[in-house]
């Protein structure tokens, strides 16, 4: 080799080592993933309705760009100083913004309501709703505003006034909040009919659900703070859906046509307002009925379609209207193991199933002016993969996405174009415009925001699953030092529950950027999504039913053999960590199988299911008197002789998800056992600790591994 090609070997090797010296720091790790690391994407992407037009910010929303697919090179649609001098306000940024039409925009500082029409440059004032106000929903013409106040409902009308909806005196008769504690994918409590002719709303009885006790340190004396909690097997609220007219001021009323704490949930309003649609589901959760209501009277139509299963049904998604001039509607199931696209006619009778995947569908996310086509969100053979497909009314099914990984797609009016946003593996991220054809326009395409910093690698492998023949999808990341002639410790992060899936084919795989950290401080991190978890369907999923913590267990240990397997790994140095259901798989690892981890940090966890709140748990687990077998075979309390090792319990001292109940009981079961663990509270953190103080809570959990990890 001559000498002149050996220097210029010796200065790319310096380069690129050079090239990478910068050091994550903790507060990088837990802070600035979607900040400092935030890669370059079209921000605020939205087709103006109608047209192919499309804005999108710039300057951090600032300015407001306008473009087409014939010129995606924008240019200033309106100002942020024009807008405000037009309206008199002080808006920082075009965050937020709605269009009413193709000329009008809508925007909201929280409390008061704009118009701004671009063509003639003037708009003016909507509403202003009061300062307790919440819930602030706008009907589908955005000139009327409905809201929340204490426990009642109102709305702005359109000379600003604010007109009653509901006035109840007894603070337990709850109006227009979600409830169910926003289980079966309730969002919300306000429904506009399309024509804003009525207002639907939820309504919850909760004058016999028990309170429960949570502390307001921030006062002296420290002040009692009571919500309504309904734990499993306990008494629950009483829903009914109210219909308010607008024209004549007058409330009906719709109740479950089964017990008094049934669910309703799913609500859709059908495009020519005569009809009200509902799931109900029976407490048990194991019977659900679409049910179609009289929305000028209230009155029961007819039960469009009913499903059962023994171990649940869940519907999460309301019915869908494809076409705003005909009431058929698709509705989501996934009575056949996977969530399915479903088409009926109003009549309850099953015109087509749209789909047949063997994967899940995971969103609508929308349908073309004719309403011939329907845009959907979903896995596809890979779990680890969302992708965008379209289907007509025969079923005639095609994939949009090109590339594998995690899309973000917005469709418009017709079908003609629509934008699509992914990032998988290997790319940070891409922004495209995509037409008819699926021809490709790239409008941003990000570098590696991490490419000068010492940052590790993550392999994805699947193994198998304690059944013997069920793929589970692993993640690894490894340091940027890596030796395969050492020996590493490893940190398993571990969720393992229903409606969570750690590991997507996103950039970083799903992580979180403080494991990268981790693993620069000479650390495996490791994770496994375990049978139970979510997106591979529903006997992956509903394996779980009455045994929580017996699979998953099961499967996180085969994820320990696996590292056990590899030589790198040294299998007497394993630590676990994980929150909330990831707290009970924690605790629960950590004292049925003892010996397996050094050290566990339990966030949040669910220690006793009996503990926790009647609307997820009696979907898993039952009631105490159904299932008191499985309650006590999860029961984390029955365990604690078992503790090997050291044990970090960590709990927001305001968690209302997870009350801290929880902790309190292992931890006094611990102390009746004589047995060492450690505790630490976040005074006045709910369910998760955020902010700032995120930094504190990462630092406490990691260094207490690295501390006692050996």
């Amino acid at each position: 080799m001559n000498k002149n090609l050996i220097a210029f070997v010796s200065f790319f090797f310096i380069v690129a080592a050079f090239g990478q010296t910068k050091q994550l720091t903790l507060e990088d790790g837990v802070l600035q993933q979607y900040r400092a690391f935030r890669p370059d994407q079209v921000l605020g992407f939205q087709w103006i309705p109608e047209t192919n037009k499309f804005v999108y910010f710039e300057e951090l929303g600032r300015k407001l760009m306008i473009a087409d697919p014939s010129n995606t090179k924008g240019t200033e649609l309106v100002s942020l100083s024009e807008l405000n001098a037009a309206l008199k306000t002080e808006f920082r940024s075009f965050w937020g913004i709605e269009w009413k039409d193709a000329s009008t925009l809508i925007l909201s500082d929280g409390a008061n309501f704009y118009n701004y029409t671009i063509s003639t440059k003037k708009g003016g004032l909507i509403a202003t709703t009061p300062d307790a106000a919440a819930g602030q929903t706008l009907n589908s013409s955005k000139d009327l505003v409905a809201f929340t106040e204490a426990n009642n409902l109102y709305f702005m009308d359109k000379n600003n006034a604010k007109v009653a909806v509901t006035s109840e005196t007894n603070a337990g008769i709850v109006s227009g909040q979600t409830y169910a504690r926003s289980e079966f994918g309730i969002t919300q409590g306000i429904f506009w009919s399309p024509k804003s002719t009525y207002l639907a709303f939820y309504q919850k009885d909760e004058t016999e659900v028990a309170d429960y006790p949570l502390l307001d340190i921030t006062e002296t004396p420290a002040k009692l703070m009571n919500i309504k909690y309904p734990m499993i097997g306990q008494k629950s609220e009483k829903p009914r859906v109210g219909i308010y007219n607008l024209s004549t001021k007058q409330t009906v009323f719709i109740t479950p046509k089964g017990a008094v704490d049934a669910y309703l949930t799913n609500l859709s309003w059908s495009p020519d307002e005569k009809y009200v649609l509902i799931a109900e589901v029976n407490r048990e959760q194991n019977n659900m009925s679409l049910n179609l209501y009289d929305a000028k009277t209230g009155t029961f139509v007819r039960t469009l379609l009913n499903e059962k299963n023994d171990r649940w049904v869940e519907p999460e998604k309301p019915a869908f209207f494809p076409s705003q001039t005909s009431n058929n509607f698709v509705w989501f199931s996934e009575k056949d193991g996977f969530q399915n696209l479903y088409y009926y006619s109003i009549e309850g009778k099953l015109l087509k199933q749209l789909t047949s995947n063997k994967f899940v569908t995971q969103a609508i996310l929308g349908a073309n002016t004719k309403g011939t086509e329907i845009y959907f969100q979903a896995t596809g053979p890979n779990g680890t993969n969302s992708l965008a497909y379209k289907v007509d009314l025969k079923g005639k099914q095609s994939l949009l996405t090109k590339n594998d990984g995690t899309h973000t797609v917005a469709v418009n009016h017709d079908g003609s174009y629509f934008f699509d946003e992914y990032s998988n593996h290997t790319t940070p991220s891409k922004s495209l415009l995509v037409d008819a054809k699926l021809k490709e326009t790239v409008l941003v395409e990000s570098s590696n925001k991490y490419k000068d910093y010492q940052m590790g690698t993550a392999e994805i492998k699947t193994i198998k699953s304690a059944d013997g023949t069920t793929d589970l999808v692993t993640r690894l990341i490894k340091p940027s030092n890596f030796d395969a002639t050492k020996k590493y410790p490893v940190l398993v992060y571990v969720y393992g529950g229903p409606h969570a899936q750690l590991i997507t084919n996103s950039y970083l795989d799903g992580a979180s950027l403080w494991m990268y950290w981790m693993a620069e401080q000479g650390y495996l991190v490791f994770t496994v999504d375990n049978r139970g978890s979510d997106n591979r369907g529903f006997a992956f999923e509903s394996i779980i039913h009455g045994r929580l913590g017996i699979s998953e267990i099961d499967d996180q240990i085969k994820g320990v053999d696996y590292l056990k397997s590899l030589p790198y790994v040294d299998g007497n140095r394993l630590a676990v960590h994980g929150w909330s259901y990831g707290g009970f798989m924690t605790t629960s690892l950590m004292l049925r199988k003892p010996g397996t981890f050094t050290t566990g940090v339990a966030g949040g966890p669910v220690t006793d299911w009996k503990y926790y709140e009647a609307m997820y748990g009696e979907r898993y687990m039952d009631t105490p008197a159904e299932n008191q077998k499985g309650f006590d075979e999860a029961n984390t309390l029955n365990y604690v002789k078992n503790l090997e090792g050291k044990l970090l319990l960590i709990h927001g001292t305001v968690d209302d998800v997870v009350v801290m109940q929880h902790n309190m009981a292992l931890i006094k079961k611990f102390i009746e056992a004589e047995k060492q663990v450690d505790f630490f509270p976040y005074p006045m953190h709910k369910h998760n600790v955020g902010g700032k103080d995120r930094v504190h809570l990462m630092r406490k959990v990691l260094q207490y591994v690295i501390d006692n990890n050996k």
